[in-house]
Protein backbone atom coordinates (compact mmCIF):
# COMPACT_ATOMS: atom_id res chain seq x y z
CA UNK A 1 0.00 0.00 0.00
CA UNK A 2 1.24 3.23 -1.17
CA UNK A 3 2.36 5.52 1.92
CA UNK A 4 1.07 8.54 1.36
CA UNK A 5 -2.14 7.29 -0.58
CA UNK A 6 -5.14 9.56 1.28
CA UNK A 7 -3.05 10.79 3.38
CA UNK A 8 -2.37 14.54 4.54
CA UNK A 9 1.16 16.26 4.11
CA UNK A 10 2.80 19.51 4.47
CA UNK A 11 5.65 20.87 2.66
CA UNK A 12 7.35 23.40 4.45
CA UNK A 13 9.65 25.64 1.89
CA UNK A 14 7.47 23.30 -0.79
CA UNK A 15 8.45 25.72 -3.51
CA UNK A 16 12.18 25.68 -3.35
CA UNK A 17 13.79 22.79 -5.77
CA UNK A 18 13.58 19.87 -3.26
CA UNK A 19 10.74 20.90 -1.87
CA UNK A 20 9.27 20.44 -5.39
CA UNK A 21 10.84 17.01 -5.82
CA UNK A 22 9.30 16.04 -2.65
CA UNK A 23 5.82 17.15 -4.22
CA UNK A 24 6.07 15.23 -7.31
CA UNK A 25 7.07 11.95 -5.52
CA UNK A 26 4.31 12.29 -3.33
CA UNK A 27 1.31 13.32 -6.00
CA UNK A 28 2.31 9.87 -7.60
CA UNK A 29 0.85 8.00 -4.68
CA UNK A 30 -2.39 9.72 -4.47
CA UNK A 31 -2.75 11.87 -0.91
CA UNK A 32 -5.51 13.58 -0.47
CA UNK A 33 -4.24 16.79 -0.06
CA UNK A 34 -0.42 18.39 0.17
CA UNK A 35 -0.01 21.96 1.18
CA UNK A 36 2.77 23.58 0.40
CA UNK A 37 3.97 26.80 2.99
CA UNK A 38 6.16 29.17 1.94
CA UNK A 39 6.50 33.14 1.92
CA UNK A 40 7.24 33.34 -1.59
CA UNK A 41 4.41 34.73 -3.48
CA UNK A 42 5.85 34.79 -6.96
CA UNK A 43 7.36 30.99 -6.76
CA UNK A 44 3.68 29.75 -5.25
CA UNK A 45 2.22 31.29 -8.89
CA UNK A 46 5.17 29.40 -10.97
CA UNK A 47 4.56 25.98 -9.35
CA UNK A 48 0.23 26.90 -8.97
CA UNK A 49 0.89 27.20 -13.15
CA UNK A 50 3.29 24.24 -13.59
CA UNK A 51 1.21 21.86 -11.22
CA UNK A 52 -2.10 23.06 -12.49
CA UNK A 53 -4.15 19.03 -13.16
CA UNK A 54 -3.39 18.70 -9.28
CA UNK A 55 -6.43 19.76 -7.88
CA UNK A 56 -5.13 18.10 -4.63
CA UNK A 57 -2.61 20.71 -3.98
CA UNK A 58 -3.28 23.94 -1.88
CA UNK A 59 -0.98 26.95 -1.78
CA UNK A 60 -0.23 28.86 1.43
CA UNK A 61 1.29 31.83 1.71
CA UNK A 62 3.23 32.18 5.14
CA UNK A 63 6.34 32.26 7.19
CA UNK A 64 7.75 29.40 9.69
CA UNK A 65 8.18 33.11 12.03
CA UNK A 66 4.86 33.24 12.69
CA UNK A 67 4.27 30.53 14.79
CA UNK A 68 0.47 31.12 14.59
CA UNK A 69 -0.01 30.96 10.46
CA UNK A 70 2.26 28.03 11.08
CA UNK A 71 -0.23 26.07 13.31
CA UNK A 72 -3.43 27.00 11.04
CA UNK A 73 -1.53 25.19 8.19
CA UNK A 74 -0.76 22.20 10.21
CA UNK A 75 -4.47 21.47 11.05
CA UNK A 76 -5.24 17.87 10.42
CA UNK A 77 -2.23 16.84 8.61
CA UNK A 78 -0.67 13.45 8.88
CA UNK A 79 2.92 14.05 7.38
CA UNK A 80 5.33 16.96 7.68
CA UNK A 81 8.50 18.41 5.71
CA UNK A 82 10.25 20.80 6.88
CA UNK A 83 12.75 22.51 3.94
CA UNK A 84 12.47 26.01 4.73
CA UNK A 85 15.61 27.30 6.14
CA UNK A 86 17.86 30.86 4.93
CA UNK A 87 20.50 28.56 3.57
CA UNK A 88 23.40 30.91 2.13
CA UNK A 89 26.58 31.09 4.33
CA UNK A 90 27.11 34.90 3.43
CA UNK A 91 23.70 36.10 3.93
CA UNK A 92 23.72 34.15 7.47
CA UNK A 93 27.34 35.80 7.94
CA UNK A 94 26.47 39.26 7.67
CA UNK A 95 22.24 39.03 9.33
CA UNK A 96 23.37 36.06 12.20
CA UNK A 97 19.93 36.92 13.90
CA UNK A 98 17.71 36.84 11.00
CA UNK A 99 18.82 33.19 10.83
CA UNK A 100 18.15 32.24 14.08
CA UNK A 101 15.09 33.45 13.63
CA UNK A 102 14.52 31.10 10.69
CA UNK A 103 16.05 28.28 11.31
CA UNK A 104 16.06 28.16 15.38
CA UNK A 105 12.93 29.67 16.41
CA UNK A 106 11.15 28.81 12.83
CA UNK A 107 12.07 25.03 14.26
CA UNK A 108 10.09 25.31 17.38
CA UNK A 109 7.15 26.64 15.77
CA UNK A 110 6.77 23.60 13.28
CA UNK A 111 7.43 21.65 16.62
CA UNK A 112 5.19 23.30 18.73
CA UNK A 113 2.15 23.32 15.66
CA UNK A 114 2.92 18.92 14.78
CA UNK A 115 2.57 18.28 18.78
CA UNK A 116 -0.16 20.41 18.92
CA UNK A 117 -1.75 19.01 16.03
CA UNK A 118 -1.15 15.55 16.30
CA UNK A 119 0.65 14.97 13.49
CA UNK A 120 1.59 11.39 13.06
CA UNK A 121 5.21 11.90 11.26
CA UNK A 122 7.84 15.49 10.68
CA UNK A 123 10.99 15.46 8.81
CA UNK A 124 13.48 18.00 9.17
CA UNK A 125 16.26 18.53 6.57
CA UNK A 126 19.65 19.66 8.08
CA UNK A 127 23.26 20.17 6.47
CA UNK A 128 26.66 18.77 6.66
CA UNK A 129 27.60 22.29 7.32
CA UNK A 130 25.75 21.33 11.21
CA UNK A 131 28.64 19.86 12.05
CA UNK A 132 31.58 21.38 13.77
CA UNK A 133 29.93 24.64 12.32
CA UNK A 134 32.62 27.47 11.69
CA UNK A 135 29.22 30.06 9.99
CA UNK A 136 26.28 31.22 11.60
CA UNK A 137 24.23 29.39 8.92
CA UNK A 138 26.02 25.94 10.74
CA UNK A 139 25.57 27.04 13.97
CA UNK A 140 21.57 27.99 13.76
CA UNK A 141 21.12 24.57 11.71
CA UNK A 142 22.78 22.26 15.01
CA UNK A 143 20.75 23.92 17.11
CA UNK A 144 17.70 23.19 14.49
CA UNK A 145 18.66 19.39 15.04
CA UNK A 146 19.21 19.72 18.43
CA UNK A 147 15.32 21.49 19.29
CA UNK A 148 14.43 17.84 16.89
CA UNK A 149 16.27 15.39 18.69
CA UNK A 150 15.21 17.47 22.15
CA UNK A 151 11.41 16.88 20.88
CA UNK A 152 11.40 13.42 20.39
CA UNK A 153 12.60 13.03 24.27
CA UNK A 154 10.47 15.21 25.69
CA UNK A 155 7.44 14.21 24.03
CA UNK A 156 5.83 13.31 26.94
CA UNK A 157 2.33 12.14 25.75
CA UNK A 158 2.31 13.34 22.28
CA UNK A 159 2.69 10.47 19.81
CA UNK A 160 4.37 12.71 16.99
CA UNK A 161 7.98 11.08 15.41
CA UNK A 162 11.11 13.54 14.78
CA UNK A 163 14.02 13.32 12.94
CA UNK A 164 16.27 14.71 10.90
CA UNK A 165 18.09 14.19 7.44
CA UNK A 166 21.56 16.22 6.45
CA UNK A 167 22.40 16.69 3.02
CA UNK A 168 25.77 17.52 1.14
CA UNK A 169 25.47 19.74 -1.45
CA UNK A 170 22.68 19.38 -3.80
CA UNK A 171 23.33 19.93 -7.60
CA UNK A 172 20.78 22.13 -9.04
CA UNK A 173 19.64 23.31 -6.26
CA UNK A 174 18.97 27.30 -5.31
CA UNK A 175 22.73 28.46 -4.71
CA UNK A 176 24.87 25.40 -6.41
CA UNK A 177 27.85 26.61 -7.65
CA UNK A 178 27.45 24.56 -10.83
CA UNK A 179 24.86 27.47 -12.92
CA UNK A 180 27.41 29.90 -11.43
CA UNK A 181 29.99 28.37 -12.99
CA UNK A 182 28.04 27.98 -15.90
CA UNK A 183 27.50 31.65 -16.60
CA UNK A 184 30.86 32.71 -15.69
CA UNK A 185 31.74 30.52 -18.85
CA UNK A 186 29.77 32.29 -20.67
CA UNK A 187 29.72 35.56 -19.64
CA UNK A 188 33.69 36.20 -19.20
CA UNK A 189 35.90 32.99 -19.91
CA UNK A 190 36.85 32.77 -16.27
CA UNK A 191 35.24 30.95 -13.11
CA UNK A 192 35.91 31.97 -9.91
CA UNK A 193 36.83 29.43 -6.89
CA UNK A 194 37.69 29.98 -3.60
CA UNK A 195 39.97 26.89 -3.32
CA UNK A 196 41.24 24.44 -6.18
CA UNK A 197 41.93 21.76 -3.12
CA UNK A 198 38.54 22.24 -1.25
CA UNK A 199 36.22 19.25 -1.30
CA UNK A 200 32.71 18.51 -0.73
CA UNK A 201 29.48 16.24 -0.57
CA UNK A 202 27.42 16.12 -3.90
CA UNK A 203 24.22 14.68 -4.14
CA UNK A 204 21.44 14.86 -6.87
CA UNK A 205 18.39 15.93 -6.64
CA UNK A 206 16.95 12.57 -6.83
CA UNK A 207 19.39 11.06 -4.19
CA UNK A 208 18.39 13.81 -1.59
CA UNK A 209 14.51 13.03 -2.28
CA UNK A 210 15.07 9.56 -1.84
CA UNK A 211 16.71 9.88 0.99
CA UNK A 212 13.96 12.43 2.48
CA UNK A 213 11.13 9.76 1.73
CA UNK A 214 12.98 7.32 3.19
CA UNK A 215 13.40 9.10 6.46
CA UNK A 216 9.79 9.79 6.90
CA UNK A 217 9.00 6.00 6.16
CA UNK A 218 11.37 4.57 8.52
CA UNK A 219 12.06 7.29 11.16
CA UNK A 220 11.50 5.28 14.67
CA UNK A 221 11.91 8.45 16.36
CA UNK A 222 14.91 10.95 17.13
CA UNK A 223 17.66 9.65 14.35
CA UNK A 224 19.54 11.41 11.87
CA UNK A 225 19.64 9.95 8.63
CA UNK A 226 22.86 10.37 6.57
CA UNK A 227 22.90 8.91 2.69
CA UNK A 228 26.28 7.61 1.69
CA UNK A 229 27.39 10.64 -1.02
CA UNK A 230 30.12 10.54 -3.05
CA UNK A 231 33.33 13.72 -2.58
CA UNK A 232 33.89 15.98 -5.06
CA UNK A 233 37.16 17.93 -5.81
CA UNK A 234 36.05 21.22 -6.53
CA UNK A 235 39.57 21.67 -8.69
CA UNK A 236 37.60 18.42 -11.12
CA UNK A 237 34.00 19.90 -10.76
CA UNK A 238 35.05 23.15 -12.53
CA UNK A 239 37.24 21.68 -14.92
CA UNK A 240 34.08 18.95 -15.87
CA UNK A 241 31.61 22.41 -16.23
CA UNK A 242 34.24 23.99 -18.09
CA UNK A 243 34.80 20.57 -20.66
CA UNK A 244 30.94 20.65 -20.79
CA UNK A 245 29.85 24.09 -21.58
CA UNK A 246 32.69 24.69 -23.91
CA UNK A 247 31.51 22.28 -26.38
CA UNK A 248 27.94 23.44 -25.89
CA UNK A 249 29.00 27.40 -27.16
CA UNK A 250 31.85 25.86 -29.48
CA UNK A 251 35.03 27.57 -27.34
CA UNK A 252 38.31 26.06 -26.61
CA UNK A 253 38.24 25.07 -22.79
CA UNK A 254 41.99 26.33 -22.57
CA UNK A 255 40.50 29.70 -23.03
CA UNK A 256 38.62 29.63 -19.59
CA UNK A 257 40.68 30.49 -16.52
CA UNK A 258 40.14 29.35 -13.34
CA UNK A 259 40.68 32.40 -10.57
CA UNK A 260 41.19 31.22 -6.89
CA UNK A 261 39.37 33.82 -4.98
CA UNK A 262 40.41 32.30 -1.32
CA UNK A 263 37.55 31.05 1.34
CA UNK A 264 34.68 33.30 1.90
CA UNK A 265 34.63 34.14 6.49
CA UNK A 266 32.99 31.13 7.73
CA UNK A 267 33.89 28.48 4.53
CA UNK A 268 35.71 25.36 4.93
CA UNK A 269 38.19 23.16 3.31
CA UNK A 270 36.26 20.26 3.73
CA UNK A 271 32.66 19.13 5.41
CA UNK A 272 31.63 15.88 7.63
CA UNK A 273 28.44 14.71 7.52
CA UNK A 274 28.97 12.73 10.77
CA UNK A 275 30.90 13.18 14.02
CA UNK A 276 33.52 10.43 15.71
CA UNK A 277 31.42 10.55 18.66
CA UNK A 278 28.14 10.23 16.76
CA UNK A 279 29.59 6.96 14.73
CA UNK A 280 30.27 5.30 18.16
CA UNK A 281 26.36 4.97 18.28
CA UNK A 282 25.24 4.98 14.43
CA UNK A 283 23.97 1.85 12.35
CA UNK A 284 25.50 1.61 8.59
CA UNK A 285 23.01 0.44 5.87
CA UNK A 286 23.84 0.00 2.14
CA UNK A 287 23.27 3.18 1.20
CA UNK A 288 23.05 5.34 4.60
CA UNK A 289 24.35 6.09 8.18
CA UNK A 290 21.06 6.61 10.86
CA UNK A 291 22.35 8.25 14.40
CA UNK A 292 20.10 7.55 16.68
CA UNK A 293 19.32 9.68 19.38
CA UNK A 294 21.04 8.81 22.60
CA UNK A 295 18.94 10.40 24.95
CA UNK A 296 16.17 8.01 24.45
CA UNK A 297 17.87 4.42 25.74
CA UNK A 298 16.14 2.76 22.67
CA UNK A 299 16.87 -0.58 21.95
CA UNK A 300 16.58 0.92 17.82
CA UNK A 301 16.63 -2.49 14.64
CA UNK A 302 16.71 -1.60 11.24
CA UNK A 303 17.29 -4.22 8.22
CA UNK A 304 20.26 -5.33 6.78
CA UNK A 305 22.14 -2.76 9.46
CA UNK A 306 25.29 -3.16 11.00
CA UNK A 307 27.34 -1.42 13.18
CA UNK A 308 28.69 1.46 11.88
CA UNK A 309 32.90 2.08 12.09
CA UNK A 310 34.26 4.33 14.47
CA UNK A 311 35.11 6.95 12.43
CA UNK A 312 34.31 10.37 11.52
CA UNK A 313 32.28 10.53 8.03
CA UNK A 314 34.74 13.48 6.46
CA UNK A 315 35.00 14.88 2.55
CA UNK A 316 38.55 15.11 3.49
CA UNK A 317 38.97 11.49 3.56
CA UNK A 318 38.07 8.31 1.44
CA UNK A 319 37.84 8.20 -2.13
CA UNK A 320 36.96 11.41 -4.08
CA UNK A 321 34.62 11.03 -7.66
CA UNK A 322 36.24 9.96 -10.88
CA UNK A 323 35.83 12.33 -13.41
CA UNK A 324 33.15 9.57 -14.80
CA UNK A 325 31.24 9.62 -12.04
CA UNK A 326 30.82 13.34 -11.81
CA UNK A 327 29.37 13.47 -14.93
CA UNK A 328 27.15 10.81 -14.80
CA UNK A 329 25.46 12.95 -11.72
CA UNK A 330 25.60 15.99 -14.00
CA UNK A 331 24.13 14.56 -16.28
CA UNK A 332 21.24 13.10 -14.55
CA UNK A 333 20.47 16.24 -12.57
CA UNK A 334 20.44 17.80 -16.22
CA UNK A 335 23.16 20.34 -15.24
CA UNK A 336 24.90 19.75 -18.59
Amino acid sequence: MSFFKGKKVLIIGGTGTIGQSLLSYILREGPEVVRILSRDEHKQFELREKMIRYPNIRYLIGDIRDGDRVARAMEDIDYVFHLAAMKHVPSCEYNPYEAVKTNVIGTENVITAARNAGVKRVIFTSTDKAIAPTNAYGASKLMAERLIASAQYNSGGHATIFAAVRFGNVMGSRGSVIPLFKSQIVENRRITVTDKTMSRFMMTLNQATELTIKAMKTAQGGEIFVLKMPVISLKELAEVVIEETAKKININPNSVEIAEIGLRPGEKMYEELMTMEEAKNAFELPDMFVIPNVFLKRNLSYPNAVEANHSSYSSDRGPVAGRHELLAMLKESELI
